[in-house]
């Protein structure tokens, strides 16, 4: 199921190659939604509160498995296009056992430090004990998050999507019916929540792992048995590993300051934004999904020299992107509320309308959004990590001061996500511009 990228027409390859990728993306946020459609559903308005508050702090761990993952991948990609397959190899265990280290050191950050984190993020009384309960059984699912992201890294690179689509569309479905189990018959509250998103990814991290090592036996190296670790490709990993994990982690680190800006103007705020944030992040990680896809096609293309597929890579991605983003437009839009009340059980007016008037503001801008995504995907992809980096931070910094002044003006909560649009569209012509200058520039598109 390997796939060489660096042939055939260039926007048949990214759709056949990033369909897949967002169908698991769909299915991987399902993880969340799930844990915060039954918290708010079977549980209460608190409870909701409390998973949405502890999901930002997550997304702080999910950051550095992020960042090993695309490391990992764009290097195994740039080595699978030159067709240098024992390095390649290589790769693979290198990235392994320095995430390996990385995640145990996280573990023992993360039992020490994660109430602690909880207080500085001023999380209300009636959701701390919640929010503490869901966070410490989350760490403990912390390898599994890590070598599913490594995996799933290497299916990419290999160009194969379709397995790992197979693997979350499974997990995640039972993720749904064990939340529903562990809350209702067994009455565990928001630990059953928890537990059952441990318990599902666990069975899929090992279920992929598994084939990826399998896959890579029948690939043939030629140059004997590979090395298990080597410096230079750890190196080379870091150096697109490091950006990431800091374009991610700071992105996380943001949230979390917004998320405390949030959480002074209570639960019902805090409910509204949790509940219309997971239908955000569905669009955005699925947009950022199709980005890491285009890195992975960038790098198999610079590995094999054939520039000018980068440049007609570009155009398919943003087409794809558009595509995706009008319906969406449309869905949140105008049916905010339906969507909102899938995880609200009699919510309150300040819930109800929080939700409604984020997405309105946010969900016009996904054209911006999706194509600086597309963009950042192709420089990363290429190795142009300082420049990714300066549009991220861009974007990043534009946020959070907008949110902490804006938040103390008339405008009050909304203030907080009229930020957002504003940081996508500098960022975006930041990211588009640099694409434009990048080495492909000068190359002629050929006809394919």
């Amino acid at each position: 199921m390997n796939k060489d990228l660096t042939v055939g027409n260039p926007e048949s390859v990214l759709w056949k190659f990033c369909l897949p990728l967002f169908g698991s993306i769909v299915f991987q946020q399902l993880y969340n939604i799930a844990d915060s459609l039954v918290a708010g559903k079977f549980i209460g308005e608190n409870a909701l509160a409390a998973v949405g508050n502890s999901y930002e702090i997550t997304l702080i761990f999910i950051a550095f498995a992020f960042g090993c993952n695309m490391g990992c991948s764009v290097i195994v990609s740039q080595y699978f296009g030159a067709k240098k397959y024992g390095k390649m190899k290589t790769a693979v265990s290198t990235a392994c056992i320095a995430s390996a280290v990385l995640c145990v050191a996280l573990m023992a950050g993360g039992i020490l430090g994660c109430g602690a984190l909880l207080q500085l993020i001023n999380t209300p009384a009636e959701v701390f004990a919640d929010s503490q309960l869901y966070l410490d059984i989350y760490i403990w699912s912390l390898p599994f998050v890590f070598f599913y992201n490594i995996a799933t890294g290497i299916f990419s690179a290999l160009g194969d999507s379709k397995t790992p689509f197979i693997f979350l569309a499974i997990s995640s479905t039972a993720n749904i019916g064990m939340d529903i189990l562990f809350v209702t018959a067994f009455k565990m509250g928001v630990a059953g929540v928890a537990w059952a998103t441990f318990l599902c990814q666990g069975v899929s991290c090992v279920l992929a792992v598994l084939v990826v090592f399998l896959r890579l036996k029948k690939v043939e190296s030629g140059t004997g048995k590979s090395p298990l670790f080597s410096w230079p490709i750890f190196k080379k990993i870091v150096v697109i590993a490091v950006p990431s994990i800091l374009q991610q982690g700071s992105i996380s680190v943001g949230n979390i300051i917004i998320q405390s800006v949030i959480n002074s103007f209570g639960p019902g705020v805090m409910a509204g934004y949790s509940a219309a944030v997971k239908l955000n992040n569905l669009v955005i990680t699925s947009f950022t999904t199709l980005g890491n896809g285009i890195s992975n096609y960038t790098a198999q293309n610079m590995g094999a020299r054939k520039l000018e597929r980068i440049k007609q890579g570009f155009r398919a991605g943003v087409k794809m992107v558009w595509m995706l983003s009008a319906p969406l437009l449309v869905l949140y839009f105008f049916a905010g509320r339906v969507l909102l009340q899938l995880f609200l059980n009699d919510p309150s007016a300040a819930a109800m309308d929080t939700g409604i008037i984020f997405l309105r503001i946010l969900s016009p801008f996904y054209f911006i959004v999706s194509a600086k995504l597309v963009a950042d995907g192709i420089l990363r992809g290429a190795g142009l990590m300082d420049r990714f980096m300066i549009a991220t931070f861009t974007d990043l910094i534009l946020r959070v001061v907008l949110a902490l002044v804006l938040s103390k003006t008339a405008l009050g909560s909304t203030g907080i996500w009229c930020a957002w649009p504003v940081g996508w569209t500098v960022a975006a012509v930041m990211s588009y511009n640099f694409y434009r200058n990048g080495p492909w520039k000068a190359a002629q598109t050929a006809e394919v």
